[in-house]
C-alpha cells in the first residue's frame, strides 16, 4: 500500500471497552491530585476525564501503522484535536469508528490525518512522516493563527520521574517511554514522556483558568511541539481569546512543548 492509498481508508469499528479503575488511572496518571475525588475515587466518579478519549482511540493509529504504507517506527505524534459530543463515561463501552481522512504532502514530509468517532467524541490524529514526502499528493492548508495569544493565566506541574512508567499502562506501551536503549536509538538521552499525557496534564490544569471542572472540556486542540522527560517542571499557560475560549501552551524551561493550543468547556 501506498501513501496516496490511505487517504478515505476505512478502518473498521472498534468496542472501547474500559472501567472505573481504568478511568481513576488514567487521571492519576496526568496528575489528578487525590482530593478530586469525583475523578479518582470509584464512590464519586460521575464521568472520566475527556482526554482519555485521546488515548482510548490510539487503536486507529495502530491500525493505520499496521497497513504497512510508512515505517510506523519512524512516525511522530505532531498534534492532536478532540471534539466531546457528551461527557465521557466513567466505564465503558463505547462503539468507536476510525478512517484516515487525508495524506498531506508537505515536500520533504508527510502528515496522515486519522480519525475516530463515536456519539460520545470525535477524536483526530496527525501523525508526521519525516522524510517521506514528494509523492504529487496535496499540500494542504497552512494554519495561521487568527490573533496573537494573550496568556494571563499560569501554573507550574511538575511531572514525576515515573509519570511515563504511570502513563504507559493506559494504552500507549512504546518502549520509548520506558525503556533507555529504545530512547537512545531515537535520540533521547532517557525515555520521554507521551505527548497525550503533556496534553492531558495540559488539559486538566488550565481548567482552573476557565473556572471550570476538568470533565467539563467539550473541545481541546494542539500541536505535540516538543518532548518533556520525566521528571521535568511543565508551565502550563492560558488566556481568553476572542471567541471566549482558550488558548493554551506550555513550555519546560524555554523550550515550547504545546504550542497553539486552543480549549474550551462546558458552562
Amino acid at each position: 500500500m501506498e501513501l496516496k492509498d490511505l487517504i478515505g481508508f476505512d478502518l473498521g469499528t472498534h468496542e472501547l471497552a474500559y472501567d472505573q479503575r481504568d478511568s481513576i488511572l488514567y487521571a492519576l496518571a496526568v496528575g489528578t491530585p487525590t482530593e478530586q475525588l469525583d475523578l479518582v475515587y470509584e464512590r464519586d466518579l460521575k464521568a472520566a476525564l475527556p482526554t482519555y478519549a485521546c488515548a482510548l482511540g490510539l487503536w486507529a493509529v495502530e491500525a493505520t501503522g499496521n497497513l504497512g504504507a510508512y515505517d510506523r517506527t519512524r512516525s511522530l505524534h505532531a498534534s492532536q484535536k478532540l471534539v466531546m459530543h457528551a461527557p465521557m463515561p466513567s466505564s465503558g463501552p463505547i462503539q468507536t469508528t476510525g478512517r484516515v481522512v487525508n495524506v498531506w504532502d508537505k515536500g520533504k514530509a508527510s502528515i496522515v490525518e486519522i480519525e475516530v468517532s463515536s456519539d460520545i467524541f470525535t477524536a483526530t490524529y496527525s501523525i508526521f512522516l519525516p522524510g517521506i514526502g514528494g509523492w504529487g499528493g496535496e499540500r494542504g492548508a497552512s494554519s495561521a493563527p487568527s490573533h496573537e495569544p494573550n496568556y494571563d493565566w499560569s501554573n507550574q506541574y511538575q511531572t514525576a520521574k515515573d509519570q511515563a512508567t504511570l502513563y504507559r499502562l493506559t494504552g500507549d506501551l512504546h518502549p520509548v517511554h520506558i525503556d533507555i536503549e529504545t530512547a537512545k536509538a531515537n535520540g533521547f538521552d532517557r525515555p520521554i514522556l507521551h505527548g497525550l499525557c503533556t496534553m492531558g496534564i495540559a488539559a486538566r490544569e488550565i481548567a482552573a483558568a476557565a473556572n471550570a471542572h476538568p470533565a467539563d472540556l467539550i473541545e481541546i486542540e494542539c500541536k505535540l511541539a516538543s518532548p518533556v522527560l520525566p521528571g521535568d517542571s511543565i508551565e502550563v499557560m492560558a488566556g481568553t481569546n476572542p471567541e471566549g475560549a482558550l488558548d493554551f501552551q506550555a513550555a519546560v524551561g524555554e523550550t515550547i512543548v504545546l504550542k497553539g493550543g486552543r480549549a474550551a468547556f462546558r458552562s
